[in-house]
């Protein structure tokens, strides 16, 4: 179908779609013309060039930036060994082939030395957590939570549909609970009430707080999704299985799983993509997270008032990530699939 065709049958098929078609095309050139016009002759995008450093690392020492450096490596040739792996496994030669098996490890064996490269210790200049701002948070916020939440929320979602009684309703409970609850509570109650659970002489920090009750909250949201997909593998599978010698253990970690799992992929991305976002609101409990760096930027005297630019440039960093996921997800679907 060229694309002259489509555009007759979606687009101009009738009268009346045509005079949709038309005034939704005059309203989109209006707006984006309007918005071209501001954004040339009126923004003063002197915030977003003055602020650069702070809404990327917000307040870390600049004589260690080389460790952001080392740390955005770490995590780019990762993420491109992990794109070839799952997008191109039919083309996989020389090293890519031999790191695959182990890419999992890999990325496990990576977060304790990003870890120790932004916090320092053992040899490196220590940084304080309050000093993890902008960015730089917002990322670590998000892939640390993402990482924690995914286990616990596959682990909730078998134990709901496990035979044991004490087991199924526990995941019930939490599962209800925590989905009855808004996050910004999950929030407070984590940085309210977790010190309260170890001793005077145990501070916990506040990012590690923070990190909890993200993690707390999305499992349960999780745990929903992957049930979704557990539903959907036939019993008659697990049968077969079980008839051929396997154990309750290797039918679901090589039968039930990678089917549930590969189900609902799209459900799975979407609440990364949520959590991703939700780090926003971090900021409300004294984190200085992107939302948090931008709020003190607009405070400072020479910019009062350019809110439009800088919630402008934020919201294209938190599009650009959420759209690379969201990307990322269809591109492994289409792969599966195959």
């Amino acid at each position: 179908m060229t694309k002259l065709t489509w555009l007759r049958k979606n687009l101009f098929n009738t009268w009346y779609n045509s005079l949709l078609t038309v005034i939704c095309l005059v309203l989109l050139f209006w707006l984006l013309q309007g918005v071209v016009i501001w954004a040339i002759t009126k923004a003063q995008w002197a915030v977003v060039q003055v602020n650069l450093r702070l809404f990327l690392v917000g307040r870390f020492p600049p004589t260690e930036y080389w460790r952001v450096w080392v740390v955005l490596a770490i995590a780019s040739t990762l993420t491109a060994l992990t794109t070839v792996v799952f997008l191109g496994k039919q083309k996989l030669t020389g090293l890519t082939k031999l790191v695959a098996p182990w890419l999992s490890l890999i990325w496990l064996l990576s977060f304790p030395v990003i870890l120790w490269l932004i916090g320092g210790g053992f040899g490196l200049r220590p940084v304080s957590s309050t000093l993890w701002n902008g960015l730089l948070l917002t990322l670590f916020m998000a892939a640390i939570s993402i990482i924690l939440s995914f286990p616990l929320g596959v682990l909730l979602a078998l134990g709901r549909n496990s035979n044991l009684p004490v087991v199924r309703w526990f995941s019930i409970l939490y599962i209800e609970i925590i989905r009855g609850v808004p996050l910004i509570g999950i929030l407070f109650l984590a940085q309210v009430m977790l010190p309260l659970l170890f001793s005077a002489d145990v501070r916990l920090d506040r990012v590690l707080r923070a990190i909890a009750g993200l993690v707390l909250f999305s499992a349960a949201y999780m745990a929903e999704n992957v049930r979704g997909g557990l539903q959907s593998v036939s019993r008659g599978q697990v049968e077969a299985a079980k008839a051929l010698g396997l154990n309750t253990f290797f039918v679901v970690l090589l039968i039930i799983l990678p089917q549930a799992l590969r189900a609902v992929i799209p459900a799975i991305v979407g609440q990364f993509i949520g959590l991703f976002k939700d780090t926003s609101l971090l900021s409300l409990v004294g984190l200085v997270e992107l939302t948090g760096i931008a709020r003190s930027i607009l405070a400072q005297p020479q910019f009062i008032g350019r809110y439009p630019e800088v919630y402008l440039f934020i919201g294209l960093i938190y599009w650009l990530f959420c759209y690379s996921m969201s990307l990322a997800s269809r591109r492994l679907e289409k792969q599966l699939n195959n």
